[in-house]
This record gives structure tokens, sequence and C-alpha cells, in this order.
């Protein structure tokens, strides 16, 4: 049963389960408990599984930690610490692991110095990183404490040796749960921790840390597995938020782009200028290189005290910036999304957020890393740059401040994830096929996994189809079907497992060195590719320019002085969730009733605690829109216009980013079929266009209309994916971790452009020998419910379907201003942000001509 927690505990019943020693240290320490441990400490003594939600530097590590340590203190004072693990700590990150280990050891150390403990408590990591002399000084003795991440744990789970340590674990601690339940990592972990505690003759307690998140049950759920109890201590809200959506200048519509931009960094210096340290968060990598150069080439006070951060700089960079930043030797970071998650990073007292972040957990996690602690103020600033995102942030940030989040979404039944832990299990023992489903639905993701998926994984993984094997693709396991039991086939099921597992798939990436072989960091391969000599780009906050190429590596000079003369990274953007799409929806329609009764100003100011220019700005972006239609939540609109000899259709359908991207591939693919159209589709978070010559023939309304209808849209997706990049690419990941292509084969690692090769070979084979095929399934599986959002475009199509939702086309002759940014991002000439720019600002005029004819 899954419940939240209702008994808060006082100091004294916390310090009275408590040892001496770490009674004495904690109060010279810290004095008193806060509110996480006052819930969380006293019930996981007790033995209960236990979700922690609550904010950054509330306590929550010390939370989970507590009873164990003092568990282990006991035994140490005595003398009765055995040989084996007793805490397993999983986190996502490696750098979050080191700051554990230091974490955990300090307080252990001014304890062992203060008293006179017989036997000392062991602490280690253990991830990819961990030397082979380490890994042999933790298999002669065991450390009490293994702190490691959910690849390195799948991996010890079948290492002969060390994996009998793990068999008496009494506590296991999943940290930053939120950066983990979404995503295949999370899969992966899942059954790895259901393996684990298999024929365990105790459970261990599980406790899992997070975040902001919602739904707190569901996430309590993938903590626990099936069926097993957990109590949640949700203690997220309790710290106070000074929140604002603020932009570098009045006008969003005609500033010049170059005193828009001039104006954003003036914004940001003034910022910076006036706190201690300053986080800057952007939506892409591109952006964080392009603010920090800007930063630095302007305001020349800031040389030295400004970095980027982010996932494709080199880990000692990366590790750098976070050592200058804690010790405080750093004014400001702008990162992309690498420091969301709670690695220490120190004293910041101001997060800005370069445009919407999409998501308001994604908001809250954000603007959480200000203000460490508990009674601290998280301070946050939202700068908007265009109306969409005004809109999009001011009701961002009423419903952070209120704490209302977007559900998160858990992949189910990932059968390529799958795949590895068959082979793991394999080579543990030997397996009836209804013990080993037993296993595999205790963890939450797999709970509804149909037995005939886990045969059909079977069969592929034992090797039973010859055309595979004709392509070098053989038997990882043997299965025997009459008797429903599988096992280990050979000794190489062991090194294939080691050297495949995990679920973060290989991109292309090009590594990027300096002429004297210096690593700088890496930059895509699309990228890399249109580099000619003595181009200048900027790569970890500066210059460098482009020199040669070979073997997957780019060599440049470094040009401190140069401007870049071509963009960085092609970088998907955020998608807008699918629940805060739906409140702007709302949005739309309070401000045109509003409007309509003539009390709008005040009730935005009142209502989203924005400033009168604020109000003024939506009030007049919405007044131009309702000369056409304004879109809602029970409304939707549908514009038929021609522009520069193209035939625009844009479904103004706010449902988020990956619905949208879900349902305009299906209306675009009913088009194409019906009439013979090559169309073109143009895609945001507040709708799509699909765009086709002027010449071909009009679609009548009635057809429109008729495309909002529910029947075979799943198949109408998979029809439209065919021979798309998007299936080659994900098809790849598909395979590598379902086994299907081995990426690395007794130490030889195979090139990512072989793998894609194979694939493409693979992609045929497996189609031909069954449609269902695991891989086949998975990879259309994953585009549809991960990639995309298919379930939330269905329950849309479907609202229209029953009424709850009208459907309004119309023909104009101009764009309607919420059009705009669809209509610039379907230009095919439109390549630059500035372009995009006057493109609207030209679109606008036409508009206000339009609206000073009708008055």
């Amino acid at each position: 049963m899954i419940k939240f927690a209702t008994n808060e505990y006082s100091d004294e019943e916390i310090y009275s389960i408590l040892v001496p020693e770490i009674r004495e240290w904690f109060k010279k320490k810290f004095g008193t408990f806060t509110p996480p441990q006052r819930y969380a400490v006293k019930e996981i003594h007790d033995g209960k599984n236990i979700l922690i939600s609550s904010p950054t530097g509330s306590g929550k590590t010390l939370s989970a930690f507590l009873s164990a340590i003092n568990e282990l203190l006991l035994l140490a004072k005595k003398g009765e610490l055995e040989d084996k693990i007793y805490v397993l700590y999983v986190s996502p990150l490696k750098a979050l692991n080191n700051d554990i280990e230091r974490n955990l050891k300090e307080p252990l150390r001014e304890i062992y110095e203060e008293y006179d403990i017989e036997e000392e408590i062991r602490i280690a990591v253990r991830t990819g990183d961990t030397s082979a002399k380490e890994r042999q000084k933790q298999m002669r003795k065991a450390p009490h404490i293994l702190i490691t991440t959910p690849e390195s744990l799948a991996i010890i789970l079948n290492a002969p040796r060390f994996s009998k340590k793990l068999r008496e674990i009494r506590w296991i601690i999943i940290d930053e749960v939120h950066a983990l339940a979404d995503n295949k990592r999370g899969s992966h972990l899942s059954l790895s921790l259901e393996r684990l505690v298999y024929n365990m003759e105790k459970e261990p307690i599980r406790i899992g840390l997070s975040a902001t998140i919602h739904p707190m049950k569901e996430i309590a759920k993938f903590l626990v597995g099936n069926g097993r109890d957990c109590l949640i201590v949700d203690v997220s809200f309790l710290k106070k938020m000074d929140l604002k959506v603020i932009s570098p200048v009045d006008d969003l519509i005609y500033t010049p782009a170059n005193v828009l931009s001039e104006k954003l960094y003036k914004l940001l210096y003034e910022l910076i200028k006036k706190h201690r340290t300053t986080l800057i968060f952007t939506n892409t990598r591109s952006a964080t290189e392009r603010v920090v150069f800007h930063l630095k080439s302007r305001f020349k006070e800031l040389e030295g005290k400004i970095e980027a951060h982010h996932g494709s700089l080199s880990r000692d960079v990366r590790l750098s910036v976070e050592e200058r930043l804690k010790k405080g030797e750093l004014k400001c970071v702008v990162s992309s999304t690498s420091l969301e998650l709670g690695i220490d990073i120190g004293y910041i007292d101001l997060v800005i957020l370069l445009g919407s972040p999409k998501s308001v957990t994604r908001a809250l996690q954000r603007i959480g890393r200000s203000g460490h602690f508990l009674h601290e103020v998280s301070k946050g600033r939202i700068v908007v740059l265009d109306r969409d995102d005004l809109v999009e942030c001011v009701v961002l940030a009423k419903e952070a401040r209120e704490g209302r989040l977007d559900r998160v979404n858990i992949p189910h039944n990932a059968l390529d994830v799958l795949a590895q832990h068959i082979v793991g299990m394999a080579i543990e023992k030997k397996w009836k096929v209804d013990e080993a489903l037993k296993v595999i639905r205790k963890a939450y993701p797999y709970k509804n996994l149909p037995k005939r998926d886990l045969m059909k994984l079977l069969h592929y993984l034992a090797g039973e189809y010859e055309e595979l094997e004709d392509r070098k693709v053989y038997g990882k396991i043997w299965f025997d079907e009459v008797d429903e039991m599988f096992g280990r086939r050979g000794k190489m099921a062991r090194p294939i497992y080691y050297l495949n597992t995990g679920t973060i798939p290989d991109e292309v990436a090009i590594k990027v060195y300096t002429i004297d072989r210096h690593y700088v960091g890496k930059v895509e391969e699309p990228f890399a590719e249109r580099l000619k000599r003595g181009d200048i780009f900027v790569l970890a906050g500066n210059t460098y320019e482009y020199v040669r190429s070979g073997e997957m590596r780019i060599f440049v000079v470094p040009r401190p002085d140069a401007s870049p003369t071509i963009p960085s990274w092609f970088s998907e953007q955020l998608p807008l969730s699918f629940d805060l799409a739906m409140e702007i929806s709302k949005f739309r329609r309070k401000v045109k009733e509003k409007i309509r009764k003539g009390s709008v100003v005040a009730y935005l100011m009142k209502e989203y605690d924005i400033d009168e220019k604020t109000a003024k700005a939506i009030e007049g972006y919405f007044r131009e829109q309702m000369h056409f239609f304004v879109p809602n939540d029970k409304e939707i609109f549908v514009e038929k216009f021609e522009k520069d000899g193209m035939r625009y259709l844009v479904f103004h359908t706010l449902i988020g980013r990956r619905a949208n991207e879900a349902l305009s591939r299906i209306f675009a693919y009913r088009i194409t079929k019906k009439h013979r159209l090559n169309v073109r589709i143009a895609i945001t978070d507040n709708g799509f266009a699909i765009i086709y010559p002027s010449w071909k023939e009009d679609i009548e309304d009635e057809e429109l209309t008729a495309l909002f209808s529910t029947k075979n849209m799943k198949e109408d997706l998979k029809n439209a994916l065919k021979d798309t990049e998007m299936l080659k690419r994900r098809f790849r990941h598909v395979a590598t971790r379902s086994l299907l292509i081995l990426k690395n084969y007794l130490g030889h690692e195979m090139s990512i452009s072989r793998q894609q090769r194979n694939a493409s070979i693979l992609f045929k084979v497996v189609n031909d020998i069954d449609k269902n095929f695991p891989a086949l399934k998975e990879t259309y599986r994953e585009i549809l419910e991960d990639a995309m959002d298919i379930e939330n475009a269905i329950k849309f199509v479907r609202d229209i379907e029953k009424g709850k939702v009208k459907v309004t086309i119309k023909n104009s002759f101009l764009p309607s201003p919420f059009s705009f940014h669809i209509v610039a991002i379907g230009a095919t000439d439109v390549v630059l942000m500035e372009d995009r720019k006057e493109m609207i600002k030209e679109m606008h005029k036409e508009v206000m001509e339009m609206i000073k004819c009708m008055k």
C-alpha cells in the first residue's frame, strides 16, 4: 500500500533511536532535525520503504543514510561489522557519487576522531571509471557502503564472486529517482533491483530521494516495485520562492534583433553583478556557448569568472567548473541541462532561465538550485524574448508557485532493456519461464508484461532464426520451449553481457582536439561535416578555428579574439509538456473572456503576479488574435491561407510538441494518401502546419474535419514513419540494446557508422521474419510513446469526436498572430533566428494594416 507520511517526530524521539556518538555529533553539527528528517528517519529505522521528496539543501540525503550509519556504528563499536555490503546507494550521475562519498566520509571522520570506535566503516565507489586495482581491493575487503550507478549495478549482479557480497544488503538508496523513472535507465535499474532481492531471506529497505515530481504515488511504485508498501514523505513545497517573468525590452515584435541581443546581455550582466553567484540555464548547448561567449566578449570584468557547463565538454573541464563554483571563484555558470540534478555546486543566490523550460517540474528543479538551504528563498527569473514565450512563462510561473506539476511518464515493457536482463539472468542459473516472469513483473515498468512478449524474446535470444545467423547474430541463451526453461549458452554470454549492458545510446559525436592534441570537447557529426578550413566556432565558451579532420576527430587552433563565423550545435529544443499545454489552453479561454468583459489587465496582474506592462503586452497579443479566432481548451482553430506560392493548413493544437509530432505526421500521412500530395510539415509546441504548393487542389473543410478521427491512429503513424531517419536511428539504438548488434565484442568496439550499416541490413531481415519481432516492436513503441506522445494525441482527438472540443476552420488572406512562429518554422529560406524575427515582424505589419482597414 502506498501512503503519505503523517507522523512528524520530535528531536527527542529521533535522538532516542540514535547511538550516543551520532546523537552528540548531530547536536553539535546541526542542533535540530529538518522536516524530511523528522518524517523519515524514524520510519526507516522501523523498516519501512520511504520515498522522500524535498528541496535541495533540506537534508534529505542524511535522512536516507542516518538510520543505516547508526546501525553500522552500533556494529562497529562491538567489532561485529562483517565483510559484506550493507548499504547500496545508486545514483544516475557519477559526479553525484563522488559528492556522496565525500559527504559521508566527512561526518564519519569527525565521529571517529571524537570517539574510540573499534572498526572502520568502509565506503567505496564503483562505476565505469573505477580502476582494476580498486575493484580488486573491494573484492578482498568489501565496502560496507557501496556507491554505484544503474549500469555498474547490472554488471556487478553477474560478477561471480563480488555479487555474493550483495546478498545481505539491508538498505537500498536510490538518489534522483525523478531522473530515472521516465527513461530506460530507470527500467534497467528496476529489473536489476528485482534480480538483486530475488531469493533474499529478508528484503532490504528501499529509500528513494527525489526532487519535485508528480504523481508521487507512481514514483513510489516505481521505487519499491509491484505489490510492496511505501511511505511518501512529501515536503517539497516548504521552501519559499521568488519567481518573476521578465523581458529585456518592452516591444517584443519590432525591436531589431541586434538591439534585443544588446539589451538581453545588458540585463543578464546587471543581474549577475547584483548577485554573488548566478546560474543561467539555457535550453540548448549552442545557446549555452553563445551566452558565455557574448558575456565574456562584452563585459571584460567577467573574464575568468564565467564558464559553460554541459554534457559535450570533457569530464575534466566539467569537474573544474564544478570545483571553482563550489569554492566561490565564479560569478556565473551557464548550463543547458547538466546542472539540473543535485551535484553539490555550493552557494547560488540567483537562477536565470533563458526562455521557457517547457515544464513546471523542470522549472522548479532548476530554480531550486538557488538558496541552497531550506530557510533561504529560491530566487528565479525567467527571461522571455517573444510573445508566445511570454504567455507560456506567465502560465508556467503561476503553476510553479502553486506547485502544480507535470505528470511523469514511466516507459512500460521496454523489450530491449529486458533482453539484456534475460541474458544476465541466464548467466546466473537455469530458469523456469514462469519463475522469471514473476521476477520481471515485480519491476513496476514491467508489471503488465504479456507472457507472449517474453516468449518471443526467448526465441530470438536462443538464436532460433536462420536468417539472423546468416548475419552473424547468434544465440546467447538456450531455450527449451517444451519444458519452458532457459539458461546460459556457452562461455561467451558473460563477456557479451558485461561489454554491452546499458541503455544510453551511442550518438555520433566527433572529438575536438587542438593541434597539440589537447582534448577540448565534442561536436555532432552533421555539424563537423559542414566545417571548412578557416571556419570559426564556439566550444566550451571559447572560439576555435577549424584546421583539419581525421578518424572521427577534428583539429582546431584557439582563436580567443575572433568572432564565430558559423553557429554551433544542431540541438533539439526541449518539448512543451502536455499538462502545461493544457493549462495554457485554459489561460487562452480565460483571457478571451476577460477581454470581452473589459477587465483583463487587472485580472492578469492580480492572478498571475505580473506588472501592468506585461499584462498589456498579453492583452495586445490576444486582441490582435481575436480578429481571427482564439483557439483554447474548448475550441481548436484550423486556418487556411496562401503565402509565397504555398498553401498553409495551420492546426492550432496546443497539446505539447511530442503529441503534435505524432498528430502532424498522422494528418500528413492521411492527406498524402488521399490526395497524392507531397507535403511539408512545420511543428511547434502550440500546433503545426501542413504545407504544399498553392497550385495543387484545395482540401475541403469537411475533409479537414474528417482528419480528426481516432481510427487507426497508431497504424497510420507507423506507416508515416517508414523510411524515415528517425526510424533508422532509433532501430540502431534498440538493436544494440537488444544485443542484436554487439557494439563491443571481446574488447573490439564497433564504430557507430558500422553499427548503423548493420542496423539497416538487420532492419530488413527482422521485418521479413516477423512484423512483431521484439526489436522492431520496441522501436515503434519507443518512438510512439517516448519520443512522441501518441496516447495524449489519441486522447485529444477522442475529445473532439465526443464533442468536448469543437473544431473551427477559416479561410484567411493572412496568417493570424498565433500562427506566426509556425509559419516562420515552415519557411524553407528562414535559417537564422534573426531571419525568423524579421519574417514575424513583416507578418505582424500586414496584420496591423488589415486591422486598421477594418476599423
